[in-house]
């Protein structure tokens, strides 16, 4: 599916990125700057968290809480050196957790992403309105 949005749908496409899933593994793919945090924070509200919710750059992986106690798990794999250190934080146990698990910058670890996970990629036209093409 191929969707064009702004900030203004933003809650529609969230809505539709959760209630569409075949899994709850999500690969979000763009550019610096396209709005994959923006959009996973969205989401998150959505899961019925109430933290501040941030891009996990530094430490890879941020846990939420959802209201009914559901952790909810945010990767940035962008500063990663090698998968072994994916490996080492146990990466595939969160993957078979069967919580969210929405990952920034997967093509860093494309070698340990289930296969069944779902695409997300994000691109910015001219205008300033993204195109999100979803792989169910």
């Amino acid at each position: 599916m191929e969707k064009q949005y702004t900030l203004e749908n933003l809650q529609e496409i969230a809505h539709q990125i959760i209630n569409n899933a075949s899994a709850k593994v999500l690969l979000f793919y763009g550019e610096m700057g396209v709005g994959k945090t923006t959009l996973i924070k969205e989401i998150v509200k959505q899961l019925d968290v109430d933290d501040v919710v941030s891009s996990p750059t530094f430490s890879l992986v941020n846990e939420y809480q959802s209201n009914q106690g559901e952790p909810i798990y945010h990767f940035d794999f962008y500063r990663i050196n090698d998968e072994e250190e994916a490996l080492d934080m146990g990466v595939d146990e969160y993957f078979d957790s069967n919580n969210w698990c929405l990952i920034e910058w997967p093509e860093n670890i494309k070698n340990l992403l289930p296969l069944n996970a779902v695409k997300i990629s994000i691109t910015r036209n001219e205008n300033g309105e993204r195109n999100l093409i979803l792989n169910y």
